[in-house]
């Protein structure tokens, strides 16, 4: 009777589960569908972009500036034991803008900018707020989540190239500035081994695939959160703990795929 029991709420686990995964590929698909109306209301757009990103541009900055003197200080320390501490201005840009400076950023604009989104749909769905857009005949989800959906995706990229961008200067005050690595070693040898395609390119797609990632799934949250303060709460925290595993799981996969050659 037990083993009975039990594989029954394995079953239904199963089951709840890929439904779930179904709905939210469905929702997804949704969200893609209802994208080209944004041509004819891009205010929609500019609003959310303005909410989403610029508003996350201040811990973005200060962040990658501290990431970039630590990085700085650490990278000098390690590579004075072998002499090559000139190459400090490649390690730190190598550092950012394949790895630091899209996984951080995202991790960043999951706890700031993905549960404000998540608690915003799933207030908006605790007041009825999207039953009457229903009921007035406005697609939800061509009003609401095509817009947010898009500025997390355009805002994540751009974000992640401030980090990077702001990084690299701090290491280099600590660099050059604090510590007296030279300055045309510092950058010459960040011009010379820093691959526009291979490190650029490959981070800047990483980070699209993450705000890709981050957005939809506090979307999702919020949407599919049972309209209670208690369920949107846990909602907003399922969305930092899913959204963090996937950032992982993502950055591993890609990377693996991209510099295995």
């Amino acid at each position: 009777m037990k083993i009975h029991n039990g594989l029954s709420k394995l079953g239904a686990t199963l089951r709840d589960y890929v439904e779930s995964i179904g709905y939210g590929a469905r929702t997804f698909l949704s969200v893609l569908a209802a994208s080209p109306g944004l041509l004819r209301r891009p205010r929609l757009l500019i609003e959310q972009l303005h909410f989403i990103g610029n508003y996350s541009m201040l811990i973005i900055t200060l962040s990658g500036l501290f990431v970039g003197m630590v990085l700085g200080l650490q990278g000098y320390y390690t590579l004075n034991k072998y002499g090559a501490e000139q190459s400090l201005g490649l390690l730190v840009a190598l550092g950012l803008s394949r790895e630091l400076g899209p996984v951080i950023t995202a991790l960043l604009f999951a706890g700031r900018a993905g549960t404000s989104l998540t608690a915003e749909i799933g207030l908006m769905k605790a007041g009825e707020q999207l039953s009457a857009m229903e009921m007035m005949a406005v697609n939800p989800i061509q009003r609401v989540l095509a817009p947010r959906f898009w500025a997390g995706v355009i805002s994540v990229p751009l974000l992640a190239s401030v980090f990077s961008a702001v990084g690299v200067f701090g290491g280099y005050l600590v660099g050059v500035q604090l510590i007296g690595v030279d300055n045309g070693a510092f950058w010459s040898q960040m011009q010379d081994g820093v691959d526009i395609w291979k490190d650029i390119y490959n981070g800047f797609a990483k980070s699209v695939v993450f705000g890709i990632a981050i957005t939809f799934i506090a979307l999702y949250q919020g949407y599919e959160a049972q309209p209670t303060p208690e369920d949107v709460a846990r909602a907003t925290t399922r969305t930092v703990v899913i959204s963090s595993l996937m950032i992982w799981w993502l950055d591993f996969m890609m990377t693996a795929l991209m510099f295995s050659k």
